[in-house]
């Protein structure tokens, strides 16, 4: 196969010697070269999935009128990982697939962030942090930012999603419901968490990357098994007093 059309396509999936393997020695059972494209394949659905994988989460908040039930320290520490994770790897040259949706991840969980910010706080702190956040991106990928300090974010990446995702859990638990959290965006995350270990472990043998996307897994498994347990339960009632009675 010489049609530089599939040439040009492979190289998307495969480097130069499975190339060779697969188009040219049409030796298309070589493990290497298979899981190569199947990491490939699987980096850049992910990506593609994550365009829109917090719009029902979104659309939910906007057909309510309300964002109770989503912990905004939950969403800040979130949109922490996704930020240190997304311009470690944008900064050390990573394939796109296999950080990409950390991008539109990070804009969705920002636009989330702003949505509860409004409803919850106040107007005015909805709009600084509007103004503030995409100034900070454009800061972290300058190339201002030392290296080594981008380093310390991605290593604080871990604990930082624990206890977003823990924080979310406990709010969850003691309202004995998961109030306006998205079922499909929980376990669209989850499926796609899960992907990436092996994406990560494929593309970049990161092992802060690799980590991180196991113990999000862990994480987002318990948000999904909270979102089945709560499945039919409604806001919780607040006890009667004796007055009321």
């Amino acid at each position: 196969m010489d049609s530089p059309l599939v040439e040009s396509v492979a190289a998307f999936f495969v480097n130069e010697s499975c190339r060779h393997t697969l188009l040219h020695d049409l030796n298309f059972l070589e493990v290497d070269c298979l899981r190569q494209a199947l990491s490939k394949v699987l980096g850049y659905l992910i990506v593609l999935g994550s365009i829109t994988v917090k719009f029902p989460q979104i659309s939910k908040i906007l057909s309510a009128g309300s964002a109770r039930g989503v912990s905004l320290a939950s969403c800040f520490l979130e949109l922490s990982a996704i930020t240190a994770m997304t311009t470690y790897c944008y900064m050390h040259s990573y394939p796109f697939s296999s950080y990409g949706d950390g991008a539109f991840l990070g804009l969705q969980t920002a636009v989330v962030a702003y949505l509860v910010l409004y409803y919850n706080v106040a107007q005015d702190r909805a709009i600084l942090f509007a103004l503030i956040y995409p100034l900070l991106c454009v800061l972290l990928t300058s190339g201002l930012v030392p290296m080594g300090v981008l380093a310390l974010m991605q290593s604080l990446v871990i604990p930082v999603t624990v206890a977003g995702k823990s924080v979310q859990a406990y709010s969850n638990f003691q309202a004995g419901s998961t109030g306006q959290l998205s079922a499909i965006t929980v376990f669209m995350m989850f499926l796609g968490s899960l992907a990436r270990i092996f994406t990560s472990v494929q593309e970049t043998g990161d092992p802060i990357m690799i980590l991180t996307y196991a113990s999000t897994s862990v994480f987002n498994g318990v948000l999904a098994g909270q979102v089945v347990f709560y499945w039919n339960a409604g806001p919780a009632r607040p006890k009667k007093t004796k007055k009321e009675d």
